[in-house]
Parts: C-alpha cells; structure tokens; sequence
C-alpha cells in the first residue's frame, strides 16, 4: 500500500518574534497588543505582501513567513527593521516594540497550509540568537544575498543550536550604516565593587598613521597595568575595554556593562620623536568631567609620561592616595625605547589570536630580547605563543625548549612585571609540565597586580592539576567579574569546564564547554574536553562529529601531536580520550 505523497519544497524562511513580549504584556496587555494590530497593519503585511511573502502562521508574539526568493526574505526583513526604529524614536525605551528575525533557505514540508521541516526549525533558532531590532542568518541566506542587497555581514561563526544536530556558521546582518546587532544574553547586573573602580577606554591614534595603532594601543595597555597595580582600586582588564576600540561610546553605558564608576578615555599623538597624551576622567553615574590633562614629551621619557596620566587618574579618584604608593608600583619597564616598541608590535599581533599572528608575536619578543636581554615581558610572552602554538599541534619542540628556558630567567630574574610573571609561570606549568613552579610564579603576579584577569585565568588553568579544582573555579570566577566582556572570555569558560571536569562535576563541566565553543568554535583545547565529555555522559553519538573536528585543525594530526596539550585532562579520562583517538584510527606519530 503506498503512503500519501509528500509535498517538498525548497523555501526562504523568516522566523520573527517580540522581544520582551511578556514585559510588554505585564505592563501594558491591551496597549501592546494594540499597538502590534498596527504595526501588522502599518507596515509588516504590506512589506509582506510587497516582497511576495506568504503569512503562514502567526502566535501571539511570533510570526512564520515563507518566501519564495531569500532575496525578497531579506530585503522585506531590512526594511521592517528599518521601519521600526523610525517609528520607535521616539518612544520610551521601556515601551518599544522590537522584532528579531532569523532567516534560512532551505526544503521544507507542507500540509495543509502549514509548513515544518529542519529549514523551518533552523530559521527559529536564528531568530532565537538575534539582538532587538536585528537580524540573523545562516551561511547559505548569507551567499545567496551579499552581492545582491545594499548590506553586509558579521560572522559570529559556528553556532550549536538547540535540536540542530551540526553547529550553524550564523551571520548578522548589518544594514542602515549601524553597527551589527550580535546576539544577546540575559544581561545580570554586574555587582558593585567595595573600592573606587574603573575601565580605561582604549585611547584614539591621533597620529593621522594606522600603523600608530600599536602604540596607542599599547600605550593604554602600559597605563591600565600601572594604575592595576593599586590594591585599593578594581580595574577592569584590558581585553574588555577593548571591546569598544573604533566604536562610539555612550559613556554611562560602557560604565552599566563593565560594572565601574569611573571612566577614562583620551587620545595619544606621536610625531617624530614627540608624543602627546591628553586624558579625561568621567564619574560614570553623573556623567561629569572629574579630571581632564595633557601630558607632552620626548619619546624617550615615554614612560614618565605613563607614570604622569597614571598618578593623576588616581590622585581624582581617591584623593588620600599618596602619589608614592604608584611610584613604587610603575617600575620602568625597560630603557630601551626601541626593545619597547617590538614589544607593543608584539602585543598587538598576539591579540589578533590566530596561529599566524602567534609566530609573529614571537619573533618581534624575541627582536626585543636581542636588543634588551633583560625585559621579561618580551620573555614572558613568548611562552605564552608557544602555549597558543602547542594547543594547535604548530609547534617545534626547540622552540618549546627555549620558551622554557626564557620562562625559568624570567622567574629568576627578580622581575616586579606581573605580567611577565604569570606568562612566565603559566609557560613554566603547561610546557615544562611543572605546575607547582608555575602557580608560585602566577601568585607572584597576582602579588603585584590583584586585577589581571589573565593572571587569574593562569591561575585557574594550573589549579586542577595540583588537585585544586574549587580554587580553579573561583579563580576563573575572579577573571570573568574584572574582564566582563573579555574577547578571550572563552578561554575563561574552557578552563571552567576543565575545573568542574577535576571536581567529577560533569553536567556542569558540559554547560561551560559549550559556551566556550560557541564563543569560539575552532579552539582545540576546547575540542580536547568536548571528546572527553562525549563519553563521560554517554553522548557517543556526538563523539565522532567531535574528533572530526579536532583532527581538521591539528595540522598532519598524530597521537604524538596530541598528547602533550591532552596531558591537561584528568589521568583516567586522558588514558581513555587516547585509546578513543586510537581506535579511531589516528597514528601513533
């Protein structure tokens, strides 16, 4: 007996809904909804019907529209879009009405009217992971439209979405000349801290040459580590203040979403051997102007100038600090300008975070420790490539040998660099294998800085394996509260599912991996536990999707080039994430 046939179709899908649809109804049930009555009316039917879409069902916050053209999908999604922050200006933020749209190509089911399928599911979790007011799509929408519409796209990257069995590469669309609306989470309110507490913006290159960025970059980067080094203040890390660079800032804002009172923002100028840097300090709650300077100089007193913006900003805050007390704390870090500047080059390629940028970030350290072989910073961060390069089988063993060695002169050498210290002690832990030398180091630094994120990251990476996963998971804990939007805010998460995987804490350890591969999701030391985690809680399914994945990015993939950064996992769970690799079929060398 034959079944009835089965209608298919290869449709766009728009998948739209009210955010804080809830909110809205609690505080206003018929205003909302008469309110959406117009809206469907005024302006998202007839773009509908303009763009040649088909209304297939409609629930009281939600809408699924089918198209014909994903062309006509985006182009009717933009312009609804666009519609509603015209109509939205001026209302009460707290009584907007905002959509979020996810769209997606694909073959879908239908009957009676209705349609279902995994393209209909998909355009659903897209529009899940959209911001108020915008739009996500999938690779395949992304493709099909960028040559065609008057807008681009950010790539958020592989997404693992619910009931969506391979990870989605998700991208937002970006149109109107505004800045991409990313997806969102629930925002908590970040508690105050029991100090003065403040985030150093990065500072714009007035220099009229991008390729001053480095130094203004790194100029920022100097002055946040001098003013971090005051026990009595909270400062917010620099990779989090980062995540502003290049963008227009609403200075309360920025205050709200990093959790300080304080601001400083400013600009550095460098022509020829001159350098100006201009500063103002800005109480975050009134918005008013507490200090504001200009400091001019020669290059070669660049770091008196540090010392100068540093002690100002802390004599505002906190006017019974005595200006001693940051004397003591900014040791001149070299005295050779020219050692200095590699090193800024240096830092500015390591953050771009990929394997290439890594190797030049350690030949520039390494150019600077030619010129002065006693600036621990330069030595201190080539252990730290060296850690990034071994994570992803790019590495040779001589040069793990000498980030070592550097490593162990950095400890030795009575540096009072923090963050020398803890790239020296982390190095020391992770490629040395000696975790107890590591974390003395890592405290060191924490001594001298109680407010590097990045130490307290270290800090909790080498924990589990001295069997303190507890301690790992404050740590970690500590990192995320003083960097809160940190762009390295996966490492964090990774080296959470790493502490809850020593504490037996599995479940736990699950949850915090998956937030770290969707914040990045070709990071292989996050790869490492996900496998491991497969067969912890019985999700074999999942297992071989997973070494796939970790094998792709491990260059010419062996047992060998693996083990070292597996060496990480617990014993027991090692000795078996091993076998698996094996039976898998992956060589011993």
């Amino acid at each position: 007996m034959s079944g009835e046939r089965v209608e298919r179709r290869l449709a766009a899908i728009l998948a739209a809904d009210v955010a804080g649809y809830s909110r809205l109804m609690g505080a206003d049930e018929e205003g909302t909804l008469a309110a959406l009555k117009a809206i469907r009316r005024e302006l998202g039917d007839p773009k509908i019907k303009e763009h040649r879409g088909r209304i297939v069902k409609t629930t009281g916050d939600g809408l699924l529209v089918e198209f014909a053209s994903v062309v006509d999908a985006v182009r009717c999604a933009v312009e609804v879009q666009e519609g509603m922050a015209e109509r939205n200006i001026d209302v009460p933020v707290e009584q907007r009405i905002e959509f979020r749209f996810g769209i997606h190509q694909g073959d879908i089911i239908v009957e009676d009217d209705d349609i279902f399928g995994d393209g209909v599911n998909l355009a659903a979790r897209l529009e899940g992971l959209a911001a108020p007011g915008g739009i996500c799509v999938s690779r395949v929408v992304r493709d099909e439209v960028r040559d065609k519409l008057d807008v681009a796209f950010d790539d958020l990257g592989e997404q693992s979405l619910k009931n969506i069995v391979r990870p989605v590469r998700v991208f937002v669309v970006r149109f109107g000349g505004e800045a991409a609306k990313a997806p969102v989470a629930e925002k908590t309110v970040l508690p105050s801290p029991d100090k003065p507490s403040l985030a150093v913006l990065p500072f714009q290159n007035m220099s009229g040459d991008p390729e001053q960025e480095y130094f203004a970059d790194g100029m920022v980067e100097e002055i946040t580590t001098a003013i971090s080094r005051l026990p009595w203040l909270f400062v917010i890390a620099r990779n989090s203040s980062f995540t502003y660079k290049g963008r227009a800032v609403d200075v309360k804002q920025v205050a709200r979403e990093l959790g300080v009172g304080y601001v400083l923002e400013g600009s550095v100028r460098r022509s020829g051997n001159r350098v100006r840097i201009t500063g103002q300090l800005i109480d975050a709650t009134t918005g008013a102007h507490i200090w504001a300077d200009r400091f001019d100089g020669a290059l070669d007193d660049v770091f008196d100038l540090q010392d100068q913006v540093a002690s100002s900003v802390v004599g505002a805050i906190e006017p019974r600090l005595r200006l001693s007390e940051i004397e003591r704390a900014s040791r001149k870090p070299t005295q050779s300008l020219d050692a200095y500047d590699l090193y800024l080059r240096a830092l500015a390629e390591f953050h771009k975070l990929t394997p290439e940028t890594y190797k030049a970030a350690a030949r520039l350290a390494l150019q600077a420790l030619e010129i002065d072989p006693s600036y621990m910073p330069a030595a201190g961060l080539i252990g730290w490539c060296r850690v990034r390069q071994r994570t992803g089988g790019v590495v040779s063993p001589e040069e793990i040998t000498n980030a070592v060695r550097l490593a162990r002169r950095c400890i030795t050498s009575g540096t009072a660099n923090p963050d020398a210290l803890w790239m020296a002690g982390f190095s020391i832990a992770v490629l040395a294998g000696e975790p107890d030398v590591g974390l003395n180091a890592i405290e060191r630094a924490l001594a001298l800085n109680p407010n590097c994120a990045l130490a307290w990251s270290a800090c909790g990476w080498v924990q589990p394996v001295l069997n303190r996963p507890d301690q790992a998971v404050e740590s970690f804990n500590r990192a995320m509260r003083l960097s809160p939007v940190d762009p390295l805010r996966y490492m964090f998460k990774t080296g959470l599912a790493l502490a809850h995987l020593y504490g037996g804490r599995y479940a736990e350890a699950a949850e915090w991996i998956d937030q770290s591969l969707r914040d990045h999701p070709d990071w292989t030391a996050s790869l490492y536990i996900k496998v491991a985690l497969c067969g912890l809680l019985d999700r074999d399914d999942d297992e071989e999707y997973w070494i796939n994945r970790l094998i792709d990015l491990i260059p010419n993939a062996t047992i060998a080039r693996l083990q070292p950064t597996a060496n990480y996992l617990p014993s027991g769970i090692r000795d078996d994430f091993i076998e698996k690799l094996r039976k898998f079929g992956l060589p011993d060398t």
